[in-house]
């Protein structure tokens, strides 16, 4: 059984409890401007380039989508629509969690506080909370922190909501670019990678590893 006894365990959502969908909505948006064997280029572009557009001030997430999809669609030669952006933000609130998420999850929440911390809009995250099936005790947006991750801003308001210190959390995402780097540099000293095939692990940042939620409750002892 494990020594960890955080005060609470803090989650990325989207990703890493949420089944994160907007490669699969984006592919079929572009199928009629994108040939199939340039698709994959074109989605990861397409998540760098959103990856960049939240490093700056904060704004709507409804404009991060848009901007960076008009920017993939201007290095790849083709039409912008700005409509789509609007279609992928509609159907973020719709996804539900990865398969292996609701059971283990609520074994984790009946010991220790769940709180969310998630580069959504309040008016998106709440629906898909309530897919997950666990009870959570706080979410943090990035509406409500005016910053996005990897911003150590966005980092610090959950901080200073929960009154609690990064000694005191046990933090768990399936990204080392959004989360488990800031979270580094600010001395989280516990982090759990969820390998979800995202990225490739990084262990110089010294995260434990699984890739399943059922791999949090077992470094938890539940």
């Amino acid at each position: 059984m494990s020594e960890l006894r955080p005060k609470y365990v803090t989650f990325d959502c989207y990703g890493t409890l949420t089944w994160f969908q907007v490669g699969e909505v984006t592919r079929g948006l572009m199928a009629d401007r994108i040939p199939a064997e340039r698709m994959q280029d074109f989605l990861t572009d397409y998540g760098w380039y959103r990856f960049d557009e939240v490093l700056g001030a904060w704004k709507p997430y409804v404009e991060v989508l848009k901007a960076s999809l008009e920017r993939t669609c201007r290095r790849h030669g083709v039409p912008f629509r700005e409509s789509d952006g609007q279609v992928i933000y509609d159907a973020v609130p719709t996804w539900g969690p990865h398969p292996d998420v609701p059971a283990p999850l609520k074994r984790v929440a009946a010991r220790y506080p769940l709180v969310i911390l998630s580069n959504a809009s309040d008016d998106q995250i709440m629906r898909n909370v309530a897919l997950l099936e666990a009870p959570f005790h706080k979410v943090c947006t990035a509406q409500q922190a005016q910053a996005y991750k990897p911003r150590m801003q966005a980092f610090e308001y959950m901080f200073d909501t929960l009154g609690c210190g990064p000694e005191d959390v046990l933090h768990v995402s399936a990204s080392y670019r959004y989360d488990l780097v800031p979270a580094y540099g600010l001395r989280v000293k516990h982090k759990l990678y969820v390998n979800r095939g995202y990225e490739p692990a990084i262990p110089y940042y010294g995260a434990h590893e699984t890739t399943t939620i059922e791999g949090l409750a077992s470094l938890l002892g539940v």
